[in-house]
Parts: C-alpha cells; structure tokens; sequence
C-alpha cells in the first residue's frame, strides 16, 4: 500500500511538470531592449526559441567500415 500511495504521489508531480503557461515578464520588469540594427523589438517566443546555430541537426550516420585516421599535426603530447 505504501509503495502504491509513493508511485500516484511520484506520478502526480510528473504529470505537473508538463504544465504551459504564456511567458511574460515578471510584474514590474520590462522586456528586453530591441537590438539596433532590428526592424522590431523580439517577442517572448522568439527569444526562447533556440537558433539553428545553438541547435544543430543530428547526423545519424553510422560508420559502415572502419576507417584509418589521418594525421593531425595538431595531435601533439602534452608538455612537461
């Protein structure tokens, strides 16, 4: 019975995380100044969205044959 009460107890704060709400500044604070060279001021969905830079795409290319490395002149020991 314990183990069950712990499991719902576990189950119904991870199913709060899941919750959405609108962002929006918290009272009183403003949001961000808008960049100079921007035409507009960014909204709150543009600013917590990632850039493709900060997010690259994912290369699921598996290696098919093993492969001799080329010689990395920068591959040097470490000194001392």
């Amino acid at each position: 019975m314990k183990k069950l009460i712990t499991a719902l107890a576990l189950a119904s704060l991870i199913a709060g995380c899941g919750a959405r709400v609108k962002l929006s500044p918290k009272e009183g604070a403003q949001m961000p100044m808008k960049a100079e060279a921007a035409p507009r001021p960014a909204t709150v969905d543009e600013l917590v969205t990632p850039s493709t830079q900060a997010q690259p795409k994912r290369s699921d290319e598996q290696l098919k044959r093993s492969e001799q490395r080329r010689d990395d002149k920068f591959d040097l020991p470490p000194q001392g």
